[in-house]
């Protein structure tokens, strides 16, 4: 009789092999139910803590595979969108972010964690199954906080498009820098307003089918100009 994976906390599948006396830790790999648990929990805080400002949120395809392409300058963006994004979605996180009990929170609500000093390729096989499954990948394409103003693109995103053949939605998080709040410096005031625009989606690829670097790095370039219109469109469109 064949064997199924059993089910973990919040939709997480385990493999049986790895759950025998003695082995190692059982993989968890990201799902939706995580996903949709992750986003009513971003609901809750992002709506009971500021004034999210939702614009364009009805551009994100109700089906099929997408990857988010979000500018990053705060650590509550990728809160933000989670939890303001119309459907559940699975960021890339670095790894720095899973340490202590909030390493296993991420990860039941479906969160990846990526080592940005390496080809991962855990990371790597778990964001391209998401999106061979229909899912949501949320990505900050800068690689880090900076300006959020997508000026140095990181490949990870070109190839994740090209390779998936998902289309980009670009989203702009606008106001969560712009002032420090009173009572926790590290966040935005408290019921102050943050704007998070979604663009129009778009192919990352010419249509060839081809994943050489060369295609990549051109594919990188245009996913640069369609990023860079969009946040100046957000800005003229929130006046920020």
């Amino acid at each position: 009789m064949r064997r199924h994976a059993r089910r973990g906390e919040a939709g997480r599948e385990v493999s049986p092999a790895a759950s025998t006396s003695g082995a190692p830790a059982p993989r968890v790999t990201p799902s939706e139910r995580g996903a949709d648990v992750g986003r009513r929990i971003g609901v809750g805080l992002m709506y009971g803590l500021w004034k999210p400002r939702v614009l364009g949120s009805w551009r994100v395809p109700a089906t099929g595979p997408v990857i988010l392409a979000v500018n990053h300058s705060h650590n509550v963006d990728g809160p933000m969108v989670m939890g303001v994004a119309p459907r559940p979605t699975h960021f890339l996180i670095k790894k720095e972010a899973f340490v202590g009990p909030l390493g296993p929170f991420l990860r039941g609500i479906g969160q990846l964690q990526v080592d940005r000093t390496t080809a991962d390729r855990t990371a790597i096989t778990d964001a391209l199954a998401i999106l061979d499954q229909g899912g949501v990948l949320g990505i900050f394409p800068e690689g880090t906080r900076g300006d959020g103003d997508f000026a140095s693109l990181r490949a990870g995103l070109a190839y994740f498009a090209v390779r998936s053949g998902a289309p980009i939605v670009p989203v702009a998080v606008l106001g969560s820098t712009e002032r420090r709040g009173r009572l926790i410096k590290q966040l935005p005031p408290l019921r102050s307003r943050v704007d998070v625009v979604f663009g129009d989606p778009f192919d990352a690829g010419d249509g060839s089918g081809r994943r050489t670097r060369r295609a990549l790095d051109e594919a990188t370039v245009r996913i640069q100009g369609q990023l860079t219109a969009h946040l100046e469109n957000a800005r003229r469109l929130t006046g920020r």
